[in-house]
């Protein structure tokens, strides 16, 4: 899409924007397990609902989409083995009608998983 960026939220500001043209991207967020919630200037929503955004911006006219992924379906057992290193996420960046990615974005549409760093 002709001067469409998508990139991450981090508070209200969008970041980390990529050409939305279909290629592979890449963001590198921080975010911090405290007790049994997800915290840091990328995660958002309340305890035990806490998501990231993407978020679509066209060029001179600003965000028109924005896709939750949702946290909460992050099992113990995957978010004890990304504390030491890593948590991945993978997912498609469009719908099946070619529209950027919207709404609460959860497996099979997304894949966690986790690694050393």
């Amino acid at each position: 899409m002709a001067g469409v960026t998508v990139g991450v939220q981090r508070g209200k500001d969008v970041v980390q924007e990529f050409p939305a043209d279909g290629s592979r991207v890449t963001w590198e967020i921080d975010a911090q397990w405290t007790g049994a919630d997800l915290r840091g200037p990328y995660v958002h929503g309340r305890p035990g609902r806490r998501f990231l955004y993407l978020s679509w911006q066209r060029q001179g006219s600003g965000m028109f989409r924005r896709a939750k992924l949702m946290l909460d379906d992050l099992t113990p057992d995957l978010l004890a083995r990304a504390e030491q290193g890593v948590l991945t996420a993978r997912v498609a960046l469009a719908m099946p009608d070619g529209t950027p990615l919207c709404a609460a974005v959860r497996p099979p549409q997304i894949d966690w998983s986790s690694g050393s760093g």
